[in-house]
């Protein structure tokens, strides 16, 4: 069943009457973005791949007097992607705005020791996933007369961060993505950003300080701010890009870094 976009259903929040796709929804950045998104008035779809979490948090979000619905599927599945999109458009009959935010990373010691399995999945969630989204979303956001899409990057993205290869030259690739359809899709009205995320107190990162401890102090080590950023401080800013506050910004790879940008010696 379709429910009647509104404007008038939650009037107030940068994002009222709109709805988003999020993707890497079930914990950290993407949970984060789920629940300020919701608040912020958008009708929100929640894509990853487990089930009882996007269920909960579904939940969560209803019993707050939001609007959401959960898309489990596989960012690196095209048809998961498709059937993802497509409930936005059957629950709530089109797509303002996504956060391709899902994402992959081990520990790995050098590239030539690195499985081959492990550098095609971080490709594949990383760069494949932002892709098969994108593919999707763009269409339903062109039909309806525009749109906001951000990606989430790394500072892994632009600097050789001591993330493992297949890691940096994922988000370097997530970079290049986005700027390149940024500049394909401006003229019809759908901005399209990134955001070069410094470390951040997820789910992701406690497995790999976990599995290396050391890298806990290695990672904020070249940070102005020397924290990990909380996962909704991530949100605030992928809302900011996803609504009309951001009109005149596309194109660009925004730091939400802790300042390690300001300190970076090299080349953006």
């Amino acid at each position: 069943m379709t429910e009647r976009r509104n404007t008038d259903e939650r009037p107030h929040g940068l994002l009222a009457g709109r709805v988003a796709m999020i993707t890497g929804a079930s914990s950290g950045i993407g949970a984060a973005a789920a629940r300020l998104f919701a608040r912020e008035g958008a009708a929100v779809v929640l894509m990853a791949r487990r089930g009882d979490r996007l269920t909960g948090l579904v939940s969560e979000i209803e019993a707050e007097g939001g609007r959401a619905a959960a898309a489990v599927g596989d960012v690196t599945r095209p048809d998961d992607a498709r059937r993802a999109v497509a409930t936005a458009v059957d629950r709530f009959g089109g797509l303002d705005c996504a956060f391709n935010n899902a994402g992959y990373a081990t520990v790995e010691k050098s590239l030539h020791e690195t499985d081959d399995e492990v550098y095609a999945r971080t490709m594949d969630v990383n760069v494949g996933g932002v892709w098969n989204c994108m593919k999707q979303q763009l269409p339903v956001m062109l039909a309806g007369g525009g749109g906001s899409i951000v990606n989430t990057s790394s500072t892994a993205g632009r600097y050789a961060t001591g993330a493992s290869v297949p890691y940096v030259a994922a988000k370097h690739a997530v970079l290049g993505i986005t700027r390149a359809a940024a500049a394909e899709y401006g003229e019809q009205g759908i901005r399209i950003n990134a955001l070069v995320v410094g470390t951040t107190r997820s789910e992701m990162i406690d497995a790999v300080v976990q599995q290396m401890p050391v890298l806990e102090t290695a990672f904020i080590a070249p940070q102005i701010q020397k924290r990990m950023a909380s996962p909704g401080e991530i949100a605030e800013a992928a809302l900011w890009l996803c609504s009309d506050r951001a009109s005149f910004v596309t194109g660009t790879a925004m730091p939400v870094d802790g300042g390690i940008s300001a300190q970076a010696k090299a080349g953006s």
